[in-house]
């Protein structure tokens, strides 16, 4: 299991080292960085003055040493001027003996995130906030995704054709079909809009950033919750219903064995094997599901950030959003593949 564990990390790794390099490639192009300078600088800059703010700024420079100095495996840059030397890891301009006192290396593995051209404010800290609201929104979905899902599976498959697993499945399709922006936008019509009358939902989003209750939550948590739940209760009950067509469950019935005590004691730890798996890879999921009901409920949580980074070519904060998303992904398939491997003995690691 160790030797399986180092392996995995190490595939991790190179996924990662890849999948950041090619954000970092296409966040580089120089169209985006002509963008960034007239933002920064003047919308009315010339070519030649574009041109001069990206040397100024260090963009000009290769892209694999960009990428190392991002990183903080290669020095970081610095540019010696009248006034004093600026640089990657100095902030502003300083004389040279403050310069030479400045960390050479400052990037990712630093804790230097870099600094947000939009927020104003360093990535780090803004990264930290968000994903910790989203982290909040995600823990509920996941606290009424993951059972309701389930048991609604489970339920479907005890007795395949039946009208109960005909009706959770027609259920299960059709949550699975609608798309987030489109539940949410009926839910926010019937519940929460003054047009309709209903108003069960009176609180925002935005204000259970600060303060949670049930009536400014639950609608992005259930708009978020069923999108996924038909999608772990489709396989769980494709699961259940195959373990219910086992040897060894056709044995129990046979001796007597009742039918309630069948399906908790035999069929359900084995029907939940797969579901184990689908349950861990909605992580990254949700991820993408945040981004649109974040920006439909204006919960200015991760998904949220995403948006206004890669709206108003924050490049910063758009690479630290890409990479906390890589390494949220990596991990939770590596957490589904350990777990898979406990759950189910008769896979053997070579």
């Amino acid at each position: 299991m160790g030797l399986f564990i180092l392996r995995r990390v190490w595939v991790m790794i190179l996924t990662a080292l890849c999948l950041t390099f090619i954000v970092f490639f296409l966040t580089s192009l120089y169209p985006n960085l002509e963008k960034l300078a007239k933002t920064q600088g003047n919308m009315r800059m010339s070519d030649e003055e574009v041109a001069s703010w990206l040397t100024k700024a260090g963009y000009m420079q290769p892209l694999p040493v960009k990428y190392g100095q991002w990183l903080g495996v290669l020095p970081g840059w610095t540019r010696t001027t009248d006034d004093g030397v600026t640089g990657r890891c100095i902030n502003g301009t300083v004389p040279p003996s403050e310069a030479e006192q400045a960390p050479r290396f400052c990037g990712i593995l630093q804790g230097d995130w870099g600094y947000s051209t939009v927020f104003k404010d360093d990535v780090a800290g803004i990264i930290s906030t968000r994903l910790g609201l989203t982290g909040k929104l995600m823990f509920w979905v996941l606290m009424l995704m993951v059972p309701s899902a389930l048991l609604v599976g489970v339920m479907a498959g005890m007795r395949e054709g039946s009208g109960t697993d005909r009706t959770l499945s027609t259920f299960s399709i059709i949550t699975t079909a609608t798309p987030e922006y489109v539940s949410g936008v009926i839910f926010i019509a019937i519940f929460a809009s003054s047009a309709v009358g209903l108003k069960w939902f009176k609180g925002t989003a935005t204000s259970a950033m600060e303060n949670a209750t049930f009536e400014n939550f639950f609608l992005p948590v259930l708009t978020i919750s069923l999108y996924g739940m038909g999608y772990i209760a489709r396989m769980t009950r494709a699961s259940m219903t195959e373990v219910m067509t086992a040897q060894y469950i056709r044995t129990a019935r046979l001796k007597g064995v009742k039918f309630r005590e069948i399906v908790v004691k035999h069929a359900l730890r084995n029907a939940l094997i797969a579901p184990f798996t689908v349950i861990m890879l909605q992580f990254p999921w949700l991820l993408n599901g945040v981004v649109i009901v974040e920006t439909l409920f204006n919960y200015k949580g991760f998904g949220w950030v995403l948006v206004q980074a890669a709206g108003n070519n924050d490049i910063e904060l758009l690479l630290a959003v890409s990479v906390v998303s890589v390494i949220v992904v990596l991990v939770t398939q590596l957490i589904s593949d350990i777990g898979y491997v406990y759950l189910n003995p008769r896979i053997r690691i070579s």
